[in-house]
């Protein structure tokens, strides 16, 4: 049997050169829900375990999903607070793969993928995720960005101006059909961007399916999945957690439901347990929750069109819908309604 996406032969011996004890013969698999970089669970002879991503397959948008960056970013964080898996190695190799790899350390913990997963943990455990994630988010704000190496990884400009401008060009790319509210959102957005008054790392995709949780302490094991991190507004992690933060009183919830599962932390307690630890006026988070709703819509848009190209692109659990685009927008315009922008 074959892996999609993997020249097993090839990438098997690139593993075994790396001098990390791979005991052949190796075994790929394609794990999580992620619909973007695609990752693959790597697994020897001796039961030693290790992680490896590579872009989606099929054509992709000019600088989308490099997962080269994304490794410079976790090296960068090696010795940091912010909990990271440990980067072995990357190729950008063609005589190993067609794409560039990456490959890290497997960290032994749970992802709350599912309202499933997350109700297998006892309600004080999923409270504690919660607040411990917005510790974890304050991390990486805090992170030294010259000491690190990482003060060159983006523009120092407006992070919400560069964001309208990236995103929109996407969904030009990418959209398969007319979505009048996503461009009424774009303006509505870019009326009322607040004044930025700092610079930090972003990470850009922060929700409960990119960090690994003990099952017992409700701790963060890991941060994953960086490829859109960037330099920016912090504020712009908390509404972007806000916004795949869904509650089970939501009108439009969805997607990643983990969050309903009685025990989450509220959205308005996650907002004042990250102004308790970093200080930060938190006033323009909805802001930043209403641009993560208008951005994942469209994020969800290249999914959707990508697993259409190439069936190998989706997921095990599924690929997003126009009737699950719409009901983002949708709560996207209604927290924009509430909040006045």
């Amino acid at each position: 049997m074959t892996t999609a996406g993997v020249d097993e032969p090839a990438v098997a011996e690139w593993i075994g050169s790396l001098g990390i004890g791979a005991v052949s013969p190796l075994n790929f698999e394609r794990v999580g829900n992620g619909q973007s970089n695609l990752t693959y669970s790597v697994s020897d002879a001796g039961g030693s375990r290790w992680i490896m991503r590579r872009p989606p397959l099929g054509h992709l948008l000019a600088s989308a999903h490099d997962v080269v960056r994304e490794h410079r970013i976790m090296s960068a964080l090696q010795n940091t607070p912010v909990p990271v898996p440990k980067m072995l190695a990357v190729s950008d190799d063609p005589r190993i793969s067609e794409v560039p790899l990456v490959l890290m350390s497997f960290v032994d913990g749970v992802v709350l993928d599912s309202v499933n997963t997350a109700e297998r943990l006892p309600a004080e455990v999923r409270r504690a995720v919660g607040l411990n994630m917005v510790g974890a988010l304050a991390a990486i704000h805090r992170v030294d960005l010259e000491s690190v190496g990482l003060l060159d990884l983006a523009s120092h400009g407006s992070y919400a101006a560069r964001q309208l401008k990236r995103w929109t060009k996407q969904w030009e790319q990418s959209k398969s059909r007319e979505v009048p509210a996503i461009d009424s959102l774009a303006a509505r957005l870019a009326a009322n961007i607040p004044e930025q008054h700092e610079l930090s790392l972003v990470h850009g995709d922060f929700h409960l399916n990119n960090v690994i949780v003990s099952p017992t302490r409700g701790s963060i094991l890991a941060v994953v999945d960086w490829e859109l991190s960037t330099l920016g507004d912090p504020l712009a992690d908390l509404g972007g957690l806000l916004a795949y933060w869904p509650e089970a009183g939501d009108a439009v919830a969805g997607p990643f439901m983990a969050s309903t599962a009685a025990g989450f932390p509220t959205r308005d307690e996650l907002t004042a347990e990250y102004a308790a630890k970093t200080g930060r006026d938190v006033t323009s988070a909805g802001f930043w929750q209403v641009l993560a709703l208008w951005k994942l819509s469209i994020i969800a848009e290249g999914v959707m069109r990508r697993a259409e190209a190439d069936v190998r692109n989706r997921a095990d659990a599924g690929s997003p819908t126009t009737s699950l685009i719409d009901d983002i927008v949708g709560r996207a315009v209604s927290t924009a309604d509430d909040i006045g922008i």
